[in-house]
């Protein structure tokens, strides 16, 4: 008799949601908002040193900025499922019999009849108490659990990759070249970036990276008539 094939692990794409989201976010934020500071300043400037202290400086704040916002923001998503999970705690220790019920009343809803539904949570209420209530009752999944050190590193790296990338067009360009160059580079780091997050995600390509250049478009154009506007001004 041949031995059944052992099934490969799943790898699944919402497993990288966690890292994903923050690193898409930091390298899309890096090359839009450096590339329209860029774009911006190089409009009004009359040296390059300028438009290139401008975009240093943008790299940086934006970098640290990037990091403390996720850190500050997946911090209180922390501190919130902590909070859950210690209450989850506390009534299972002073109600053990109400939580067991409320367990089987999930998965009675879920499709289960009575018996196979109280069968379930009595398993998996002497297995792992509390996990089943994370899971079951608040929706903690552990693959979707807030890790604020890991998403303000993504988020600052990426950031500053991003960031890099316009910086980079802007030092080599002449500064009368920068704002059309450096925006259409960007506008191609930016379809690349949509392309690969979309792809990681395993989400539909084309309309990853045409959503995340089109508002990258809109936000260099902005910031080039403002540069203008305020060049023609001060002239």
């Amino acid at each position: 008799m041949t031995a059944p094939l052992a099934k490969p692990a799943e790898q699944h794409a919402v497993g990288r949601i966690g890292w994903l989201r923050a690193a898409v976010l930091g390298a899309n934020d890096g090359i839009v908002s450096t590339a329209s500071l860029i774009v911006g300043v190089a409009a009004a400037a009359g040296a390059k040193q300028e438009v290139l202290v401008a975009g240093v400086a943008g790299l940086v704040a934006g970098a640290l900025s990037m990091a403390a916002g996720e850190y500050v923001s997946v911090s209180s998503q922390a501190d919130t499922e902590a909070a859950d999970l210690a209450r989850e705690r506390t009534e299972h220790a002073a109600m053990p019999e109400f939580e067991l019920e409320e367990l089987t009343d999930i998965y009675r809803k879920r499709g289960l009849d009575d018996a196979l539904a109280k069968q379930v949570a009595v398993a998996l209420t002497a297995h792992d108490a509390l996990g089943a209530h994370a899971r079951d009752e608040l929706g903690l999944v552990e693959m979707h659990r807030a890790r604020p050190l890991q998403a303000a590193m993504a988020s600052a790296a990426t950031f500053s990759v991003g960031a890099a990338l316009p910086l980079a067009a802007a030092l080599i360009l002449p500064l009368k070249s920068i704002p059309v160059g450096a925006s259409a580079a960007s506008l191609v780091f930016l379809m690349l970036l949509g392309a690969v997050g979309a792809k990681a995600g395993g989400a539909p390509v084309a309309r990853g990276t045409i959503r995340v250049t089109f508002w990258g478009a809109i936000a260099m154009a902005a910031t080039y008539l403002i540069g203008t506007l305020f060049g023609t001004s001060v002239a």
